[in-house]
C-alpha cells in the first residue's frame, strides 16, 4: 500500500502578513482538495507577540500587528506553521529559546540552527543572514536595537551544527546560497522577462554548507524573488533542488506547496492554483517557476 501523502507549503518572508498566507493557504486547500498539513516559513516572519513591539520595530510598522491576535488567543492558526528566523524578528522573545519552542497554538519557532523531524521529515535549518564581522563573536542577548540586529546574524557554532547532518529531505535557509544565478545558467536559459539576478547574490557560507549536507530540497528566502535551481553531486548521482520564495506581497511566487509520498516529493507548484509544475522525474529549472502575470493594459488618457 503507498504510503499517505503528505502536502507542505512553503511561504516566503511573511513581515507580520499573517490573515494574508492563513487566507492564501485556504485557497490552496480549496485547489487541491486537501488539508495542508504543515507550513514552512522562510524566516522574517515577525511575530511580534505585543503590538507596541510590533509598531516600534517591525520592518512594516505601518502594518497592524497582527501576531499580536495569536499569542493573545483571539485567533488560532487553522494549520501548523514552524518557522526559522530571519534578519527581522522578535529576537529578544526568542533569545532564550534557541533550540525552538511554541509562540503560539500552531505557531512553532524551529530554533536558530539544526535538525527537527516533522510529519516524518528530516527538516534542517539555519536561521538568519551572513555578516562576517560578527560570524565568529559571541552572541549577545538582544536587549537594544543594535543588539538585536547582530541576532538576525548566524554564528560559526550553529553553521558547524548544521554542517554535521547527513539524511536531510528539506533545508530552511533564510538567506541564498551564494552562486545559484551561475548554476541556473549553466543549464537553463532564463525565460523571457526573468533577468537573472545579480551573481552576488546570497553568501557563500549557506553555499558551502548545502555541499556538504546535499539536502534534497531547500527553501530560501530574504531576496524577496522566486528562483528554481537543481544542483549536482557526486556526478550527478544525487541533486538538490533550491526553491527560492518571494516574500508574502503576492502568493504566485511567495508559497510553493509539495506533496510527499513517504520522504520523497512527488509533485510541487507555485500558488494557490494548485496546479502542478513539476513531477518527480522532470527537471527543476527556471523553466519550473510560474509564469509572470500579464502586465496591466495602459489606460487611455481620457
Amino acid at each position: 500500500m503507498a504510503p499517505e501523502s503528505l502536502l507542505v507549503a512553503g511561504v516566503g518572508d511573511i513581515h507580520g502578513r499573517f490573515h494574508r498566507v492563513e487566507a492564501w493557504l485556504d485557497a490552496l486547500e480549496a485547489a487541491r482538495g486537501r488539508p495542508v498539513d504543515m507550513v514552512l516559513a522562510v524566516g522574517d516572519v515577525e511575530a511580534f507577540r505585543h503590538a507596541d513591539d510590533h509598531r516600534r520595530k517591525a520592518a512594516k510598522r505601518a502594518m497592524p500587528a497582527e501576531f499580536a491576535e495569536y499569542a493573545d488567543g483571539v485567533r488560532a492558526m487553522r494549520r501548523p506553521l514552524y518557522f526559522i528566523g530571519g534578519n527581522n524578528e522578535d529576537f529578544e522573545a526568542l533569545h532564550d529559546a534557541p533550540d525552538g519552542f511554541q509562540l503560539a497554538p500552531n505557531v512553532h519557532y524551529l530554533g536558530r540552527a539544526g535538525l527537527k523531524e516533522l510529519h516524518g521529515l528530516r527538516v534542517g535549518y539555519l536561521s538568519g543572514i551572513h555578516a562576517p564581522r560578527f560570524y565568529e563573536q559571541p552572541l549577545k542577548r538582544p536587549r537594544s536595537l543594535d543588539t538585536a540586529k547582530q541576532a538576525g546574524y548566524f554564528r560559526v557554532s550553529e553553521v558547524e551544527k548544521v554542517s554535521a547532518l547527513r539524511d536531510v529531505d528539506l533545508m530552511l535557509l533564510h538567506e541564498w546560497p551564494r552562486g545559484l544565478p551561475q548554476r541556473a545558467q549553466e543549464r537553463d536559459v532564463p525565460p523571457p522577462g526573468r533577468p537573472l539576478p545579480s551573481s552576488w547574490i546570497g553568501n557563500p557560507i549557506t553555499r558551502d554548507l548545502v555541499e556538504r549536507v546535499h539536502p534534497k530540497w531547500v527553501l530560501c528566502g530574504h531576496s524577496h524573488r522566486a528562483f528554481a535551481v537543481t544542483l549536482g553531486w557526486q556526478g550527478g548521482r544525487t541533486v538538490t533542488r533550491v526553491a527560492c520564495l518571494d516574500q508574502a506581497a503576492r502568493p504566485e511566487e511567495s508559497v510553493f506547496w509539495m506533496e510527499f509520498q513517504g520522504r520523497e516529493v512527488v509533485s510541487a507548484g507555485w500558488g494557490l492554483s494548485g496546479q502542478v509544475s513539476w513531477r518527480a522525474g522532470s527537471p527543476w529549472g527556471l523553466g519550473s517557476l510560474p509564469s509572470l502575470p500579464e502586465p496591466e493594459p495602459l489606460g487611455t488618457g481620457i
